[in-house]
């Protein structure tokens, strides 16, 4: 068999075979690489802080990339205002929430001051803000939560829903951002209050298993090339050894053997 793939013809389809087997191979890695590089986590681009106009807008949807990134807002706590949420997690049996007026944009945003577990003395630590004086809160921003969970025929709240609040606040312009802040230990403390636990969001990592697949089937592909060389050159061999047999099986006998018969 060796012989027919040494001929010419089957060394230059050798060479092809050998090509397309490198290219096959060549996509698998790229396949391959792409699978893990969209199983590494993404940069953390949430903990780089911004000011908060800059990454959102009011009237408008807050996506879930934005979920905990870290925000800077300067504005006034409105008298009046101040809402007492319950049932939250992150600290304390009472978590204040202030409305907030963003002096960049004019916008009302709530912020989650921090947390008591003596509901006046989580009323008073909003309050403790609303002196008309401006102040620079630092925390993480997130999309808004939906007021359904809140237990309205008990006037329990435990959600952070500026669709609710634009019909609680008394001092209201129409104007709102889509989510809302949850402050850090510096605004805590000065309202008094406890810091809420708050820490960077969670990046889910999933591994990419159709990249995997695709690798593992450009890598079928450079085999199945060679493969095929190998048959047809043996499939040829086959051929002209079924040739040989039947040419040998129709010769006429030689002369001597006819002679050595009789």
């Amino acid at each position: 068999m060796w012989a027919v793939a040494r001929r010419p013809r089957w060394i230059a389809l050798l060479v092809l075979a050998l090509v397309l087997a490198a290219v096959f191979a060549a996509l698998g890695k790229w396949q391959l690489e792409r699978s893990i590089e969209n199983g590494k986590p993404q940069p953390a681009t949430t903990e780089t802080r911004h000011v908060l106009s800059d990454v959102s807008k009011p009237e408008r949807g807050v996506g879930d990339s934005l979920a905990g990134q870290k925000v800077t807002v300067t504005g006034r706590f409105v008298a009046g205002d101040t809402t007492v949420l319950t049932g939250r997690s992150g600290g304390g049996r009472y978590q204040t929430v202030g409305h907030m007026v963003d002096t960049t944009t004019g916008a009302s945003l709530p912020v989650v001051i921090g947390w008591s577990d003596q509901r006046s003395a989580a009323i008073a630590g909003g309050d403790r803000l609303t002196d008309d004086a401006s102040i620079t809160v630092e925390g993480r921003y997130y999309p808004s939560e939906s007021p359904d969970q809140d237990a309205f025929q008990q006037s329990a709240y435990s959600a952070v829903a500026p669709a609710r609040f634009v019909n609680t606040w008394k001092a209201f312009d129409d104007r709102m951002y889509g989510g809302y802040v949850v402050a850090d230990g510096t605004t805590a403390a000065q309202a008094d209050l406890g810091t809420i636990a708050d820490r960077a969001p969670t990046r889910e990592v999933q591994f990419d298993w159709l990249n995997l697949f695709y690798a593992i089937e450009w890598v079928v592909f450079a085999g199945f090339a060679v493969f095929l060389w190998w048959r047809f050159v043996k499939d040829t061999w086959e051929r002209e050894e079924d040739e040989r047999e039947q040419a040998r099986s129709t010769d006429p006998q030689p002369a001597e053997a006819v002679a050595d018969r009789r």
